[in-house]
């Protein structure tokens, strides 16, 4: 049977936004399934460990069926498929075909998610389009090679030419500056440091 005859499983995509809009480390079209699989983007979005990302681009196939995975993603030794866990669930065979494709495959369920981590991620995205020009850039990468570290509120005050809250978010997600995301919400006190190899 011919793939554009096959039977599709837990394809369905309906013509949905999901916020925030904009993605860092997406590759490919933006397809995301719903809500939860757009939350799991913006984790992967925040994870060092993560170089890139592709919507339901691996195909895994069994007896004329089938299904996508809501990604792939390549992380820094390895890519694996992941997928988020749903009532409709993907089918039993689908983590065994991602496994005999070469790709691990992971299952996200809604209640793993890490909510600090996810709120602070979908914070970070809202500036996702915007990038700190190269002054604002040396200027604050300069004051932390002097400090070491700066709170968020003293890291703002370096900034002179975009909105100073865009600047650093697109720093922290372009991987110039880091701060901890998973202990609380940011704000005034968040700790930023420059973003070590």
């Amino acid at each position: 049977m011919s793939i554009s005859s096959s039977r599709h499983v837990s394809q369905s995509n309906p013509v949905e936004v999901f916020y925030p809009l904009s993605t860092v480390r997406c590759i490919g079209p933006v397809l995301f399934r719903d809500q939860l699989a757009r939350d799991i983007a913006c984790l992967l979005d925040v994870d060092d460990n993560v170089i890139s990302w592709s919507c339901r681009s691996l195909s895994l196939s069994k007896d004329g069926q089938t299904y996508k995975p809501d990604f792939m993603v390549e992380k820094t030794d390895v890519r694996i498929a992941v997928d988020g866990v749903r009532e409709d669930r993907a089918p039993d065979w689908a983590q065994e075909k991602s496994i005999d494709a070469g790709f691990p495959y992971e299952v996200i369920e809604p209640s793993a998610l890490p909510r600090i981590r996810l709120k602070n991620a979908k914070d970070l995205l809202r500036y996702a389009r915007y990038e700190a020009p190269l002054s604002d850039r040396v200027r604050l990468l300069a004051t932390l090679e002097e400090y070491s570290s700066l709170t968020l509120a003293e890291a703002l005050i370096v900034f002179r030419e975009i909105k100073p809250v865009a600047g650093l978010a697109s720093m922290v997600l372009q991987r110039f500056v880091t701060m901890d995301l998973d202990d609380r919400l940011i704000g005034p006190e968040t700790i930023v440091r420059r973003k070590r190899d």
